[in-house]
């Protein structure tokens, strides 16, 4: 058994991880994988040499770099906690349901800085989903789902990024800005719980970090609306709820995309 550890230098957030999976997933030889997103290094648990596995993270273009191969003792491969599990199907609830929420708060508010951070979450859900169901299902199956929900996030990103653009254009009505701020600060104060209980695990397993960096990406996004909730009270102009509506809705195309290459 060897262990061979990569440096990635473009692995910073959970779309590179499940691309770096999925590149592998067909590599017999491969016993375990360990991600240490922080730190942009993959751990590889393998049989035989190290070179297929160098060549297939060589065609991801993430400036991957072979740091070390050592023999790896068998007591390294551990297995995944059925409480790691219990907790991300928690944090998963969290956002579905905020998402549920967020969409119908930004329709009734007029707000496309709520409806965008509605589909933030709605990525994070498909992308926890994903790795949920990938557990013991073949690379076909795998595959197939990342393209769904690739497909599904890119049709809501297009079209919030179309609704966008109109309302730049045909200048809509001011949003409603204590509804907007009102719901942010429910969905920053559930992000924080998630953001609470995945930090109290303190766990270096690579889906655990992955939903970390995740989560405090979220609570970034729920400021962001926060700020624009407030501008726009202060300004008396929807141009603050369209700018950041915009802003989410590409960072949301551009997970999208990270998406279908899973499915390649």
């Amino acid at each position: 058994m060897n262990k061979t550890t990569y440096n990635v230098a473009k692995m910073d957030c959970p779309s590179e991880e499940q691309l770096i999976r999925m590149k592998l997933a067909d590599k017999q030889d491969i016993e375990q994988l360990h991600f240490d997103i922080p730190n942009r290094k993959v751990t590889v648990l393998h049989n035989g040499d190290a070179e297929p596995i160098t060549r297939a993270l060589a065609d991801l273009r993430l400036d991957s770099r072979l740091l070390e191969t050592e023999d790896a003792d068998l007591a390294e491969l551990t297995e995944e906690a059925p409480r790691d599990r219990r907790l991300l199907l928690t944090v998963l609830a969290i956002n579905g349901f905020f998402f549920t929420l967020e969409v119908l708060a930004g329709i009734l508010a007029d707000s496309m800085g709520l409806v965008a951070d509605a589909l933030d979450m709605l990525a994070d859900a498909l992308v926890y989903g994903l790795a949920l169901y990938a557990v013991s299902k073949a690379v076909s199956a795998q595959k197939k789902v990342a393209r769904i929900s690739g497909y599904l996030q890119l049709i809501l990103a297009a079209g919030g990024l179309v609704e966008v653009v109109r309302r730049f254009i045909t200048g809509e009505a001011l949003p409603d800005f204590g509804l907007m701020v009102g719901v942010s600060l429910l969905a920053l104060i559930g992000n924080s719980m998630c953001l609470y209980l995945l930090r109290r695990e303190k766990s270096d397993k690579a889906h655990m970090q992955a939903s970390e960096i995740f989560t405090s990406n979220d609570i970034i996004v729920n400021l962001g609306v926060i700020l624009a909730g407030g501008l726009v009270y202060l300004t008396g102009s929807s141009y603050p709820d369209l700018i950041i509506g915009l802003a989410i809705f590409v960072v949301v195309a551009r997970g999208a995309f990270r998406i279908f290459q899973l499915s390649r």
